[in-house]
């Protein structure tokens, strides 16, 4: 069987299992049990099958699971929406450092709660079920025993830099009279795993702004014409897999867009497209804008 062949097979496999969890949600009617970051997950451990998510199963778990229960429980505190995505963020940069983890879509597993208002346990349920379940597969597919070994994570200027453009984001939005954009899950998720790279294009980030706004605009679109969670599944993750293969992007966070239309609040649901491009253009090129300047003094350093 030839590689795209494979690839065809592994999207049929991780679609089949993204679809199985809106089944189960539409069945038990539990809108709480639908989780975008699983799309992502999925795509990015069983389609694409990146090295860096694969190779430690076992945080496949640890770690969404840990900062959804992060998530869950700031969302309790008594305080403003945008005060409790600050604190989350912050502590499950604590938790990844802690579990020496860089899985980005852990931030979306733990944002999601404070964004939906979860408040059943039947999401920590869930969310324990099929991450669970995720690396158990990913366990599966391996030809070769798991590695051991930790792999690099976010060093703590990395996450002082991190910290500081969520909190700038999130001051804006706040200060403009749009809290509900402060939290754009799959964007942060993006942006996260593009402040550890060391060679970040514009190419690049024109790609990856791209996929997210159309992802975001395929899932309210979608939904808005088609009210069932299940239908709008079907149509979407085939839809986003074309966008990535038309833009030749392997990016997972952007199967999370259509799955969150389904479980957004109104107020969020019909801005989603509008905050994800604006929020994507913050952050990706608030990171392009510090690359160029780092560049220039290490160029103005190297004359000197």
């Amino acid at each position: 069987m030839d590689l795209e062949h494979k690839t065809s097979w592994r999207y049929l496999l991780g679609w089949t299992f993204i679809l199985l969890m809106v089944v189960s949600a539409t069945y038990l009617h539990d809108v709480e049990i639908i989780l975008p970051e699983i799309g992502a997950l999925t795509a990015g451990t069983w389609i694409y099958r990146k090295a860096d998510w694969t190779r430690q199963p076992r945080k496949l778990f640890l770690a969404p699971s840990g900062t959804a229960v992060i998530g869950f429980l700031v969302n309790r505190l008594p305080t403003d929406y945008p005060i409790k995505v600050l604190i989350g963020v912050l502590l499950m940069l604590l938790l990844l450092k802690g579990l020496r983890s860089n899985l980005a879509p852990a931030f979306a597993t733990g944002l999601l709660p404070i964004i939906i208002n979860a408040t059943h346990w039947s999401f920590i349920v869930a969310i324990f079920f099929w991450t669970l379940s995720l690396m158990v597969g990913v366990r599966l597919q391996q030809r070769q025993p798991a590695i051991h070994s930790a792999p690099a994570t976010a060093n703590w200027w990395q996450m002082l830099g991190f910290s500081c453009l969520v909190l700038l984001w999130v001051s804006i939005v706040w200060f403009v009279g749009q809290p509900q954009m402060a939290a754009i899950p799959p964007v942060i998720v993006v942006f996260f795993e593009a402040t550890q790279q060391t060679d970040y294009s514009v190419k690049l980030a024109i790609k990856q702004w791209t996929a997210l706004t159309a992802a975001a605009t395929i899932g309210v679109g979608v939904h808005l014409l088609v009210a069932s969670w299940l239908l709008t599944t079907i149509l979407t993750m085939p839809s986003v897999y074309l966008l990535l293969l038309g833009l030749r992007l392997k990016l997972p966070a952007a199967y999370a867009f259509p799955l969150l239309a389904l479980v957004l609040p109104t107020e969020m649901f019909d801005k989603l497209p509008l905050s994800a491009a604006l929020a994507a253009a913050f952050f990706l090129g608030a990171l392009l804008a510090y690359q160029r300047v780092l560049d220039w003094v290490r160029a103005a350093v190297t004359e000197n």
